[in-house]
């Protein structure tokens, strides 16, 4: 086919694709109803369905013509190799600066409470992303019900607070460990299963969660959620303007003048504290023998068998391990926000934290960060627009499946190879 004739089939497909959209847009972003005294009235909106349909007819007269070029590898793949590459190189330089950034942000001049409650989402949804990279990306099993341990970390912190008055600090290791319990009890009956399979008993397990959180109104209040969930405190001191007599606050042990972001702060912080801890404690056991068997069994399973490795044992512990992050990830939600109920842990969320693990590379730490930044970036910028949030959404993921199906960080060193091993 000469170029002039692949030429006119891009755009032939360009004006095609601009018909779909139109026939999508047009209806559903173009025509809003009101309603005004006892009528109803339709208001177009010719604008944003132009932009939207020339959009897409743009976006795939592009993709027409990278599809044209005779290197198999495209601009957008060179630049992310690079990056690949160059983290293979100087991860530690760059992870140190990174961590660097992290610790002094909070105190840069354009950081507002906004920016910090962005930047504390951000910060649980990476956290949530390590968690799962450990039964996704390292172990290959897709879990696609990860919002169930979110919700059951919790939901324990939020009953065992407010019902013993118990810490923070002591709640946080018993809901990762009843988060783990519940990583095992859903690993049991998917040992046989795989791909599809395990991809549709997950996602069940995720709804029963929910479901249970919504009928068990006696321990769950069902769908009012649990409200007055205690704050954590900086070393036993409390966040309060007023503390009560003969008690010390953060502001008055410390001599300082009141403020809401002491608090936002501190959230923040600890969020970033347990989301390095998930990435230190992902690292090292990738090194382990348990994570070299969760790389083997992503490979092949037969051959992991035939090396005397037990493929239970093996699923098990990374649906306890990942499990057990994001039942921590969960007790954090529950104190941060005061208030827990099932509308927080929709599948929508799980689905959330699986993209952020593929589109960022399966088995790539930094890449988590980046597809977390990048998606609840998007998500953020088109907070005012809350209609579009889902199709900005839904369109990035699109664009980076089409130019990196493998993920942003797709490349990645082993834990080991066979030249390290002959060396030793």
């Amino acid at each position: 086919m000469k170029p002039s004739s692949e030429i006119k089939s891009i755009i032939k497909d360009s004006l095609f694709t601009g018909l779909i959209s139109l026939a999508l847009f047009g209806p559903i972003v173009g025509l809003k109803t009101s309603s005004k005294g006892q009528g109803l009235f339709v208001t177009p909106h010719v604008g944003i369905v132009s932009l939207l349909v020339l959009a897409c007819i743009i976006g795939r007269f592009l993709i027409g013509l990278n599809s044209l070029r005779k290197k198999e590898i495209s601009f957008v793949s060179n630049i992310t190799s690079t990056i690949s590459s160059y983290m293979d190189n100087k991860g530690k330089h760059v992870a140190i600066t990174g961590v660097l950034f992290a610790i002094v942000f909070p105190f840069l001049p354009f950081t507002d409470r906004y920016v910090l409650d962005v930047s504390i989402m951000i910060l649980t949804y990476i956290m949530l992303g390590w968690g799962l990279n450990i039964v996704v990306g390292l172990a290959g099993l897709l879990d696609l019900g990860y919002v169930a341990f979110y919700a059951v970390g919790a939901y324990s912190y939020a009953l065992i607070a407010t019902t013993f008055g118990w810490s923070f600090w002591i709640c946080l290791p018993l809901a990762g460990v009843f988060a783990a319990f519940f990583g095992i009890l859903l690993g049991f009956p998917v040992l046989r299963l795989r791909g599809d399979y395990l991809a549709i008993v997950t996602l069940g397990f995720g709804e029963i969660i929910r479901i249970i959180l919504i009928n068990w109104y006696e321990v769950t209040n069902g769908p009012d959620g649990i409200t007055g969930i205690p704050r954590p405190s900086f070393f036993g001191l409390p966040f309060k303007k007023f503390p009560e007599e003969g008690e010390a606050s953060f502001h008055t042990f410390f001599n300082l003048e009141y403020s809401t972001m002491h608090r936002i702060i501190f959230l923040y912080y600890l969020i970033l504290i347990l989301a390095l801890i998930t990435n230190y404690f992902t690292l090292k056991i990738r090194k382990l023998p348990v994570g070299r068997a969760w790389e083997a069994l992503r490979e092949d399973e037969i051959a992991c068998k035939s090396l005397g490795v037990n493929p239970t044992n093996t699923k098990l512990t990374a649906f306890a391990i990942g499990a057990t992050f994001g039942g921590f990830a969960g007790s954090f939600f529950a104190t941060r926000q005061a208030f827990v109920s099932p509308e927080s842990f929709t599948f929508i969320e799980s689905a959330i934290i699986v993209a952020i693990v593929v589109l960022g590379g399966m088995g790539s730490q930094t890449g988590v960060v980046l597809a977390s930044i990048f998606l609840i970036g998007i998500t953020e910028i088109f907070r005012d627009l809350e209609q579009y949030r889902m199709i900005a959404f839904g369109g990035a993921m699109v664009l980076i499946m089409i130019f990196k199906p493998k993920g942003i960080l797709a490349n990645r060193k082993p834990t080991i190879t066979l030249k390290d091993h002959l060396n030793e």
